[in-house]
């Protein structure tokens, strides 16, 4: 069965889009099935994928809104590695009209549903904010996986996320649970990175991923390119960090299998 996992946080700026479209390439890589929904407006994870946002027909608004067929709305990344539901302004179109449904929480988790045995790993790229669309993400994935850089007000804002988990959870997704926390932009000689990275370590133990994702050069030039790091330069820090991270989450799921199985 596929795993859906939700990226997402409140606070922008913390690495959300460049984990989602690394670890989609990355995990692509080792051979899992692999599919990418954007479901923040700005359509970021669209256009790191090599798809003109402003081009492409179908989006997540015709998956949620207009209900079009699965197989009519999805595409794949210009790398030809992994399965794509694009975003673009549309998708704030979307959070407006699926104000007119019953049941609009759950679009996402309906629309999915005969899908997900297709992949192994689903990751939903959710808005910076909390709104319709973040909902139905959280409604419709297993678990949630936070970026975060090591800083103060990111500590704070944290502490705001796993309430709002608690509470959709509470009401929409009872399942829900924090996939992992990831270290983002992190840089070792900076004192105050050091001293949450600690604190996190300190309060959420084994959900906090062992890999970091340092400050890279590459990983902020990929998406001018349209392509992940792995493909704009494999050698790079950022794309070895995303690699380490993709096999770091592969082997929890693995172990969650063994464990469920005994």
């Amino acid at each position: 069965m596929g795993k859906v996992i939700a990226v997402a946080n409140q606070k922008g700026g913390v690495g959300k889009t460049t984990t989602c479209v690394n670890l989609a390439a990355s995990l692509a890589a080792t051979k899992r099935r692999v599919l990418l929904i954007d479901l923040d407006p700005q359509g970021n994870a669209t256009m790191g994928s090599g798809i003109d946002k402003y081009e492409v027909e179908n989006t997540a608004y015709e998956l949620l809104v207009e209900e079009k067929a699965f197989a009519d709305v999805v595409c794949r990344d210009t790398n030809g590695k992994y399965d794509l539901i694009a975003g673009n302004g549309d998708v704030t179109a979307a959070e407006i009209k699926l104000m007119e449904f019953f049941a609009r929480e759950i679009r996402l988790r309906n629309a999915l549903a005969p899908i997900k045995d297709d992949y192994d790993f689903i990751f939903i790229d959710c808005p910076p904010s909390l709104n319709m669309l973040t909902v139905n993400a959280m409604s419709a994935a297993d678990s949630v996986l936070v970026p975060m850089q090591c800083e103060y007000y990111a500590l704070e804002g944290l502490t705001a996320l796993m309430d709002t988990i608690s509470k959709l959870g509470a009401m929409v997704n009872p399942g829900l649970h924090i996939e992992g926390i990831l270290r983002t932009m992190y840089d070792p000689r900076n004192r105050l990175s050091n001293d949450v990275s600690d604190q996190l370590k300190q309060h959420f133990g084994e959900k906090v991923y062992r890999t970091v994702i340092p400050r890279n050069v590459r990983l902020a030039e990929a998406p001018s390119f349209g392509a992940p790091a792995m493909y704009y330069d494999k050698s790079s820090a950022g794309a070895k960090a995303y690699l380490a991270l993709a096999g770091e989450i592969i082997r929890r799921a693995e172990q969650l299998t063994q464990a469920e199985q005994v």
